[in-house]
């Protein structure tokens, strides 16, 4: 199969031809890629293709795998409900 139809991540559709002209261009850690091509930042939360675009760094970086570092965990830092910050159809606050 070739790289351009080989996806690694299927919450945002990126193919690993994709991942790799990335790194290629100088996007050279997962970081840099998640805000580049959004990886890792679907519903999956990476679970999916974070273990896949290690792989790809280290190879690039001639590195072991443990070696490249993990994305940092951005929680939200407090609690927030939809309707705390809805708009009505007229542009008040709800």
């Amino acid at each position: 199969m070739n790289d351009e139809k080989i996806i690694i991540c299927r919450c945002e559709d990126i193919t690993i031809e994709e991942i790799r002209a990335a790194i290629a261009d100088g996007y050279t850690d997962f970081e840099e890629l998640k805000r580049f091509l959004r990886v890792g930042m679907g519903p999956c939360g990476g679970r999916t293709c974070l273990p896949l675009i290690r792989r790809e760094l280290a190879i690039f970086r001639g590195l072991p795998v443990d070696e490249v570092a993990l994305p940092a965990k951005r929680p939200p830092t407090q609690v927030t409900t939809f309707s705390s910050v809805a708009i009505s159809s007229e542009g008040e606050a709800k």
